[in-house]
């Protein structure tokens, strides 16, 4: 089964297209979050924080209890359907789940695959490297997935990125 990531302005088409089991929002703490009726309470999860890649004043940056749920909701997908990650653009915070969620379910050691297969099916996104970094800690990768993200460098200027697949082996 696969992870869907998509931008706001298409949550609704990619929830009717997917028929997603499960939907994570990850947005700023003043958002309004999305009403999606078809999707359980307890299969949904909405994240808030600012997209920031580092602590600054004024802002609420992604942090370790933050990922922990994160981890928790991944860990209690079962995968028999989809599951949509969606942010405001769809380029930092949902595409920085996707691929904590991927490294979550695959062995330690492909986390450079991982971040390579993003980059093939996204090549517009910069995944937040604050997330990814807490994720690193909590999943015990020794930095390889902070390498990984790294080395895959900053995705292609846009204003909205597109909705993609990524698959989950």
């Amino acid at each position: 089964m696969s992870l869907i990531v998509c931008p706001l302005h298409e949550l609704s088409a990619a929830t009717d297209r997917h028929r997603p089991s499960h939907v994570l929002t990850l947005l700023a703490p003043n958002a309004e979050i999305p009403v999606l009726p078809t999707i359980a309470q307890d299969q949904r999860m909405s994240l808030l924080f600012h997209d920031i890649a580092e602590p600054m004043p004024g802002f609420i940056p992604p942090d370790k209890a933050m990922i922990a749920r994160l981890l928790l909701f991944g860990a209690a997908w079962d995968r028999r359907a989809p599951m949509i990650v969606h942010c405001w653009a769809g380029v930092s915070r949902s595409p920085a789940t996707a691929y904590i969620l991927a490294c979550q379910r695959s062995e330690s050691g492909r986390e450079q695959a991982l971040a390579h297969a993003l980059r093939q099916v996204a090549p517009h996104v910069t995944p937040n490297a604050l997330m990814v970094a807490i994720a690193d800690a909590q999943l015990g990768r020794g930095g390889r997935m902070v390498s990984a993200i790294a080395g895959i460098g900053r995705g292609a200027e846009c204003a909205l990125g597109q909705t993609f697949e990524l698959p989950l082996v």
